[in-house]
């Protein structure tokens, strides 16, 4: 199970971090790939970043690269997603997705969803 915080409303220009804890242990939640995806009233879901289970390879939307840092604390259980230089275009429900192995971008891959998370950009 998968639980999500730390949205909510920023301005353009400002920053925000996303939690995604899981509860199973350390020791089992090391073994799981993470990835965030978003979905704007009326689009489908879309990818926005994902880290792999050892933390070896990250994965960014070319929409959030270089403003968007993925990373993740094992020993907590717990994937971050630090949003800086946010956009109105950001504005979307956040979800974290984890499954076991590699990361993917497609979030049929992902069989395990934690509960979204607004965050609104205002211009």
């Amino acid at each position: 199970q998968l639980s999500v915080s730390g949205g909510g409303l920023v301005q353009a220009g400002g920053s925000l971090r996303l939690s995604c804890t899981a509860s199973a242990s350390a020791s089992t939640f090391t073994r799981y790939s993470v990835g965030w995806f978003r979905q704007a009233p009326g689009q489908a879901r879309a990818f926005v970043a994902s880290i792999s289970w050892n933390r070896s390879t990250t994965a960014y939307a070319d929409s959030v690269r270089g403003r968007f840092t993925v990373s993740r604390d094992n020993a907590k259980s717990t994937v971050y997603l630090q949003m800086n230089s946010l956009k109105p275009e950001d504005t979307a429900v956040y979800f974290c997705a984890a499954r076991y192995g590699s990361a993917q971008f497609d979030a049929r891959q992902y069989p395990n969803w934690g509960q979204g998370t607004q965050v609104t950009v205002s211009s």
